[in-house]
């Protein structure tokens, strides 16, 4: 399956299966983590709170985030490629054979693997050998 165009994310399911300190801690990796990717999301928690948008994330609150993440990938899968994260596998099965699906775990082990980096890169001829670049200029120059 390609990779997803937006993930739909359970939110206490992921704060308790991370080592998260609060909400904003897991929003602020989610919102990185789909703004890297240049995808969407939605990070929704059961219980009350302000719903917001933080870049390409965006966080809900609801009695039943179960319920709502389970609408929202019926909503969209027939349109885009949708993949829900969550432990709890029931939600995961109801979604549908056209979402792809994670559990909180694996979730947690690509939002370590992407890990934002700073520093600045070498330029790019430093990083290319010796024939890629001479192949380069030889198509720079027309021959």
């Amino acid at each position: 399956m390609p990779e997803p165009t937006l993930y739909l994310f359970d939110g206490h399911n992921l704060l308790h299966a991370g080592a998260f300190g609060d909400h904003g801690e897991l929003r602020d990796r989610l919102a990185s983590f789909v703004a890297l990717r240049g995808v969407r999301g939605v990070l929704v928690f059961d219980g009350s709170g302000v719903d917001a948008r933080h870049g390409p994330l965006h966080v809900r609150y609801a009695p039943d985030a179960d319920a709502v993440l389970e609408r929202l990938a019926a909503e969209h899968r027939g349109h885009e490629r949708v993949c829900v994260v969550s432990s709890d596998a029931a939600i995961r099965r109801t979604s549908g054979q056209e979402v792809a699906s994670r559990s909180s775990g694996a979730c947690l082990a690509e939002l370590r693997a992407v890990e934002h980096d700073d520093r600045p890169r070498a330029p790019l001829a430093e990083r290319l050998d010796i024939e890629t670049r001479a192949r380069l200029e030889r198509l720079r120059r027309g021959r």
